[in-house]
């Protein structure tokens, strides 16, 4: 079976190509990969190669798939696995499968640390271990981009339950955020802002006041547009958008909206070290943290007030991701109607423009980056199709459809795309 996949061999090397996959033995199986969002963490790993903790050192002679939010058919069951899937079940991936025996060990992921398993590839082999840790998970949905963004949606999911908070006299650890607490989302109106925002407001825990900030208008605007405070009073939270470009004093007027007081939740959301400290300083007794992203700099610090560590019980927690149970409560939030992760979504693309997109991801503006891994197609922006479907037809009833869907993409979008565009 040949496929086409994009290959990282070394540190912002990556490659399309197409090559022959080998057969599948008892205990593997093939699938169509259709759909994959690229990840933040893509960037990281090709900006790293070898150096990124999840990228095995002999990438140069075994070069590994990148992409790891991705979604597709099974093709052919191993005789192990046929009594529990079949072929031409629709699955979605836990990549963090906390497998020892993998390539890289415990933080081997596919995306990261195989050769034949990748979210930017035509088709694939999936390994036993992804089975035997429970990664392989059937997905119900009518949509395949759904089921790519099931994986950071799972990660935002994990990032609320990580939140932690103590009781005076006692050593044991209250998981999750603060029921009907305050909570602040810092630079989080980006697409995993966006997420949170969507998942605070809608999921059975929430907390009383949720604030939001950032230092863009325009993403402000849009966050507001999709995430109404009216959406949220209907479901019990009071929600406000700040942009701090021009404040002077941020953590007082932050504080203000809480009535002077600090936060019981921060989730920082960009590796900007003023914006760790402006976190750190909006805590407020027993306050929790959430550095949630990750940094491509090892060195990375920020100052932290240790003061308030000893008499104010502010702690920190970091999170890289989410674990099965997270990608089932996504799935199943996402089935319900709960949550809607098409507004993560601005940007829509082939497989051929997977290489260019994901070393300069930093760059493009916008949200989640879709590829559909079997067309050809450039990365292009959903509020571009209709100045693009002047001269194409396809961007023109694309711009249509998107338009009738209130500017998001949907599921009609996904089946006209990938029933008239050009094959890779």
């Amino acid at each position: 079976m040949k496929t086409k996949a994009v290959r990282m061999y070394g540190v912002k090397d990556l490659r399309l190509e197409e090559f022959e996959l080998p057969e599948i033995t008892e205990d593997q199986i093939l699938a169509r990969v259709v759909s994959d969002s690229i990840c933040m963490s893509s960037y990281k790993a090709a900006s790293q190669g070898s150096g990124h903790k999840r990228v095995p050192d002999n990438i140069a002679t075994d070069p590994v798939m990148i992409g790891h939010e991705f979604c597709g058919e099974l093709v052919r069951i191993g005789s192990r696995w046929k009594g529990q899937f079949t072929e031409g079940q629709k699955f979605s991936i836990q990549p963090a499968l906390n497998y020892e025996d993998g390539p890289v060990g415990i933080l081997s992921a596919p995306g990261y640390s195989y050769t034949t398993i990748g979210g930017d590839a035509t088709y694939i082999i999936i390994p036993r271990e992804v089975m035997e840790q429970g990664c392989l998970l059937p997905y119900e949905g009518d949509s395949f981009f759904y089921g790519s963004l099931a994986e950071p949606v799972s990660c935002i999911v994990g990032t609320f339950y990580a939140m932690y908070h103590t009781r005076q006299g006692s050593y044991v650890h209250q998981m999750d955020i603060k029921e009907g607490g305050s909570m602040a989302l810092l630079a989080g109106v980006g697409p995993m802002g966006l997420g949170a925002i969507d998942y605070a407001i809608h999921r059975d825990r929430k907390p009383r006041l949720l604030v939001v900030t950032d230092i863009d208008d325009f993403r402000l605007e849009r966050a507001a547009a999709i995430y109404t405070v009216e959406e949220a009073k209907k479901n019990g939270v009071e929600l406000h958008y700040v942009n701090t470009k021009d404040m002077k004093d941020p953590v007082a007027g932050i504080k203000q909206l809480n009535g002077g007081k600090g936060y019981d939740d921060v989730i920082v959301f960009a590796p900007v070290k003023p914006v760790v400290e402006q976190g750190d300083a909006l805590l407020g007794i027993d306050g929790c943290l959430n550095f949630f992203a990750g940094p491509s700099d090892p060195s990375f610090s920020a100052n932290m007030n240790f003061y308030n560590v000893h008499y104010g019980a502010t702690h920190v927690v970091g999170t890289s991701g989410g674990n099965t149970e997270d990608l089932k409560e996504s799935l199943k939030m996402m089935a319900a109607g709960r949550i809607n992760p098409a507004t993560m979504v601005t940007h829509v693309g082939g497989l051929d423009a997977v290489v260019d997109t994901t070393l300069h991801l930093p760059e493009i503006p916008g949200g989640k980056k879709l590829i559909y891994t079997g067309i050809s197609m450039p990365l292009t922006a959903i509020s571009d199709l209709a100045e693009k479907g002047r001269t194409d037809p396809v961007c023109a009833k694309l711009a249509e459809i998107t338009a009738r869907a209130g500017g998001l993409w949907c599921r009609e979008a996904e089946d006209y795309l990938l029933a008239n565009a050009a094959s890779i």
